[in-house]
């Protein structure tokens, strides 16, 4: 059986490149993008501002520290959401076999394609850069840890490939921290017993991988030995879609809570709209000034997909949570979902439904 040829193309700094794309002002200066207020964070940054050890993730406050005349923007999703559409569109010119991670992130499978992988990719890269104006980066070997780790080689507008005989060897110079799957707490575990590359990770037994890592062990032991059997999904399954805030100062007040709910409700009742989604299941979550969360979930009878109803469950969530301390965070999710309206009639609806149904 032919080995597979896998794409893995991930967009240099997106959203503070649509930002420079959209401001040629901004080319060149350290750009953050990223929640405002003290509590904010880094979603993303122009390569001029990681120079400086900024990060996404990262507190703002920290980054303004690190970078004082760095340029802070607030995220435009809805923009960064248009130019993301042109890009998959050009990704789906290529192959229909294309699984997108995130936004700005994507697996192709370019295995039927009789052309020249490398050259395909450069197609790929000079099609968005005329269309879209942005530069990405792409890594191309057999399967997807492989092309994953190939795409961050050479940011940015890199372009690498990992063949079967470059494995591991190719690997073992790197740090475990760009082995998909290994989080930051079994990094730090790691770290205590010496093991700080993926050279001295494969030194380990599957045993002591299990030990490490759970049930996801086995998967790390064999991707750094270069087998992972994972397929590009073409239609990723959307098991929840959610939005959060964090407010600068806690708060109590529950009529200023509901006002955030009924925005993310919006948001949320749009998301399905574009995705012709329906849900069943509404989840509030809070996070305490003592930094415990608390969830609460209503699974209603019938699926819904309007901002009202979206708003209304939330909104009885909200009212059966027991609020006795300042609020740091809230949060909306929904999940359940289907691309299917099921409803689940009361009796009454039913012998209504009967009725109408002999009248007929």
């Amino acid at each position: 059986m032919d080995k597979k040829v896998i794409v893995h193309v991930d967009m240099d700094a997106f959203f503070a490149s649509v930002e420079q794309m959209d401001n040629p002002k901004l080319k060149g200066k350290p750009v953050i993008v990223g929640g405002s207020g003290p509590r904010g964070v880094v979603s993303t940054c122009s390569y001029e501002a990681r120079e400086y050890g900024i990060h996404s993730a990262m507190p703002i406050f920290i980054a303004k520290q690190l970078c004082p005349e760095g340029v802070f923007l607030p995220v435009r999703y809805e923009r960064y959401t248009e130019i993301s559409k042109k890009v998959f569109h050009i990704l789906h010119s290529v192959t229909h076999k294309v699984e997108a991670v995130s936004i700005d992130e994507a697996y192709l499978d370019i295995s039927d394609i009789k052309y020249d992988p490398v050259h395909i990719v450069n197609t790929i890269k000079k099609r968005i850069k005329e269309s879209v104006g942005l530069t990405l980066s792409a890594g191309i070997s057999y399967n997807k840890f492989l092309a994953k780790t190939a795409s961050e080689w050479n940011k940015p507008n890199g372009l690498k490939v990992i063949t079967e005989d470059m494995v591991p060897e190719i690997l073992k110079p790197l740090p475990i921290s760009k082995v998909h799957g290994i989080g930051s707490k079994s990094i730090e575990r790691l770290n205590h017993i010496g093991i700080y590359t993926i050279e001295q990770l494969l030194r380990l037994t599957e045993d002591d991988m299990t030990y490490f890592f759970g049930k996801y062990g086995i998967e790390i032991y064999n991707r750094i030995r270069g087998h992972d059997d994972r397929p590009v999904c073409t239609q990723r399954e959307t098991k929840s879609i959610g939005r959060e805030t964090t407010f600068d100062s806690d708060t109590m007040d529950k009529a200023m809570l509901k006002k955030v709910l009924s925005e993310f409700a919006e948001e949320l009742a749009n998301s399905l709209m574009e995705e012709a989604l329906f849900a069943k299941t509404v989840t509030v979550k809070i996070k305490y000034q003592d930094f415990k969360i608390h969830t609460k979930s209503k699974t209603l009878k019938r699926y819904i997909n309007s901002y009202k109803d979206i708003k209304e469950a939330a909104f009885k969530v909200l009212d059966n949570i027991n609020i006795d301390q300042g609020i740091r965070l809230i949060g909306l999710s929904i999940s359940n979902l289907t691309d299917v309206r099921y409803e689940q009639l009361s009796i009454f609806e039913w012998e209504k439904f009967i009725k109408d149904k002999r009248r007929s």
